[in-house]
């Protein structure tokens, strides 16, 4: 019989059973590999982690939904650096992912992490080719910005809504965005200045709405800067999960320039809540 280990946080929250929920399993060394989807299924979090050995970084990361193995995912990412960190009693630690080692600095207060940053992939831009589509799912009539694909190992695309209630308004057809041609994360947005209001659906990786999209968060930055919302080098501060009564705070930045973008970078806090074993 396998012992394997696990542990539970909230991530991108500082309050516990708010958040992203995501478990990480700290050492799967010895689970078989046919065992991980099923664990990741059974978790039914957004996001399971498994850690590994890693010669690239301090560890390197799996990340599954409950239907599939992602090459990268943001809450995963920090929370894993959360979990991972503070008994290492590191200040960055970096984690190695299906997209490259991405390293996270972390705050402290005392012995007890409270903040963390990731330096994310630099994402692709296309525009995206199915609008009618992705409207048709969504119940609405047009975007108040391009609708464009960004991709830093998901896919995801921002569909701007004129008001944050507009966004807290929506009720998808998750049939409908299950069948769009091109799989993708949704993220509709709507703010200005520095508060931006989300909501992301992907019900293909048996997520139907998320409570906290990091690796969304990066690109909308990006793509709030590209079209002229905020300044390169500007922080914008993220609310999401509130309608699945999951809220959340994400934190995003991008330095450069819209010819040279320099570095990506979404923060926020975790905390741990619970511990167990999977006994197998």
């Amino acid at each position: 019989m396998g012992r394997y280990r696990y542990v539970v946080c909230d991530v991108f929250t500082d309050t516990a059973l708010t958040g992203n929920q995501l478990a990480v399993f700290t050492d799967a060394r010895d689970l078989p590999e046919g065992l991980l989807q099923e664990l990741a299924r059974e978790m039914n979090f957004s996001e399971t982690v498994f850690v590994y050995p890693s010669e690239a970084g301090h560890a390197k990361i799996r990340i599954f939904t409950p239907a599939a193995e992602l090459p990268f995912a943001g809450h995963p990412t920090l929370g894993s650096a959360f979990v991972l960190a503070g008994p290492l009693q590191l200040d960055e630690i970096a984690l190695e992912t299906g997209k490259g080692v991405v390293p996270v600095r972390l705050e402290r207060e005392g012995a007890r992490i409270v903040f963390g940053r990731m330096a994310q992939p630099i994402p692709t831009v296309e525009p995206y080719g199915d609008e009618a589509a992705l409207f048709a799912a969504l119940g609405i009539e047009r975007s108040e910005l391009p609708v464009e694909l960004y991709d830093n190992g998901l896919a995801n695309v921002y569909v701007t809504l004129p008001t944050p209630d507009d966004v807290a308004a929506l009720k998808p057809d998750f049939g409908r965005l299950v069948e769009l041609p091109t799989l993708i994360h949704v993220s509709c947005i709507a703010g200005s200045g520095s508060a931006w209001k989300t909501r992301m659906f992907a019900p293909a990786d048996g997520v139907a709405e998320d409570a906290a999209t990091g690796s969304a968060a990066g690109p909308l930055a990006l793509h709030l800067a590209r079209h002229g919302l905020i300044a390169f080098g500007g922080e914008i501060e993220i609310t999401q999960g509130v309608e699945i009564n999951r809220p959340s705070k994400l934190y995003a930045r991008v330095d450069g320039s819209a010819d040279r973008v320099e570095k990506v970078e979404v923060g926020g806090s975790a905390v741990i809540v619970a511990r167990g074993e999977f006994q197998l």
